[in-house]
């Protein structure tokens, strides 16, 4: 299987993640999002232009937290999808989540603080950074609450949904998400970033 991404893509660390905690052997392909060329490459597998994309065989799956479910399912023995039914909803329900409510609030001030002066040389608009503040108030509200009595997402151990959230909050300190006032958040990402799949996942910081 390949994989196309960038090691410091947030949607493909999900992946990426993953597939390291599931010892799935992918063959990774690099993808400048800054080049014309890969651009155009990119857009021959995944119309949307966006990474990362999983080929597999002829199967071309895009969207991450389509892919993370897939490398589980072809993985045997593996708890990280759930094969109860309802934990496995549970799983799905926190994924989706978190790409419709929580990730675009986060990925605003990641754009603003981490990406926007590289890639159009314009600095941070105090406007947007208001607006992502008032959008992910409430969703961290609702974090910060589910966390507040257990260690992880689901169940007893970690799942998608810890990996899948976790990775949009890679850039927390660097993108200025302010998360300060939420304990339980902050002690679970703590969790996380000592799993070994994080730490094997955490790619230096290129710029």
């Amino acid at each position: 299987m390949r994989l196309y991404y960038h090691p410091n893509s947030s949607s493909a660390r999900r992946v990426m993640l993953a597939a390291t905690h599931l010892n799935v052997d992918l063959e990774l392909t690099e993808i400048d999002l800054l080049s014309p060329e890969d651009r155009r490459r990119l857009v021959e597998i995944n119309p949307n232009s966006k990474i990362p994309v999983l080929e597999d065989g002829g199967f071309v799956l895009w969207e991450s937290c389509a892919i993370m479910p897939y490398l589980a399912d072809r993985t045997p023995d593996q708890t990280l999808y759930p094969q109860n039914v309802r934990d496995r909803a549970d799983v799905n329900r926190w994924l989706f989540w978190t790409v419709q409510h929580f990730g675009p609030a986060v990925s605003t001030f990641t754009w603003e603080h981490v990406w926007k002066k590289m890639a159009i040389g314009a600095d941070a608009v105090p406007a947007e950074l208001d607006r992502a503040t008032r959008l992910l108030e409430p969703f961290a509200a609702v974090l910060e609450a589910h966390l507040a009595r257990r260690e992880w997402m689901v169940g007893h151990e970690v799942t998608l949904a810890d990996y899948a959230i976790a990775a949009s909050l890679m850039y927390v300190e660097r993108a200025h998400v302010p998360l300060a006032l939420y304990p339980n958040i902050n002690a679970w990402r703590a969790r996380v970033q000592t799993l070994d799949a994080w730490q094997r996942t955490d790619a230096p910081w290129p710029w």
